[in-house]
């Protein structure tokens, strides 16, 4: 709830800037708000469910449902520069849900990883969406009462390292993900069996080795 709230208050302080930094679409509060709402319960759902599997499935629902808020949001173009940052921040939270739910379906139905395994995986994507998700709480400084005497500069800075936290961390669970598939890919070398792994993650640019 309290991200929720700080949420809608960053973007209502984005329409009470000046006009040159005011979001120009119809309305993107309820699809920041879904997004971050979607975040919020897979992390929940992440760390309360007791059997891995089913916690996964329920988690590749609240996925399924909040897609269509980062897919809305993805698509708006018409924004000025500051206003863009803003929704870049929140779209790169939405990713790493996208990079998490994605990738482990695929580690899911990999023979290389145990269960244990698997289950630890999990909760260090939890623990990165988590940490990428508190990057918000920095934005209330743009909002907050004490600083309403903030100079547009400020809020900028303030803006622009909550954009570099969260590309940050949508960069860290790229890199968390390929070293995870990486094992995978190892193992199945030595068992001279790459092909599947292959197939199953892509072999683009052999990226995971």
């Amino acid at each position: 709830m309290k991200t929720k709230i700080l949420l809608v208050a960053v973007l209502i302080a984005i329409y009470s800037l000046p006009s040159k930094a005011q979001f120009v679409v119809s309305d993107p509060l309820n699809l920041a708000q879904g997004i971050i709402n979607t975040t919020k319960q897979i992390i929940e759902t992440s760390t309360t469910a007791k059997n891995m599997v089913s916690n996964f499935k329920e988690t590749v629902k609240i996925y399924d449902q909040g897609k269509k808020y980062y897919d809305a949001l993805k698509s708006v173009n018409n924004l000025i520069k500051d206003a863009r940052k803003v929704q870049q921040t929140i779209l790169l939270i939405g990713e790493i849900s996208d990079v998490y739910v994605n990738s482990f379906q695929k580690m899911m139905r990999d023979e290389n990883y145990t269960v244990e395994e698997l289950g630890a995986i999990a909760f260090g994507y939890t623990k990165l969406l988590e940490e990428s998700n508190n990057v918000l709480k920095e934005m209330k400084d743009v909002v907050n009462i004490t600083t309403l005497s903030m100079t547009d500069k400020e809020r900028i800075d303030v803006i622009d390292r909550c954009y570099n936290s969260a590309k940050k961390y949508r960069n860290l669970v790229t890199y968390y993900t390929n070293k995870n598939i990486s094992v995978s890919y190892l193992r199945s070398k030595k068992k001279n069996d790459t092909s599947r792994v292959l197939a199953l993650y892509g072999s683009s640019n052999e990226k995971y080795w």
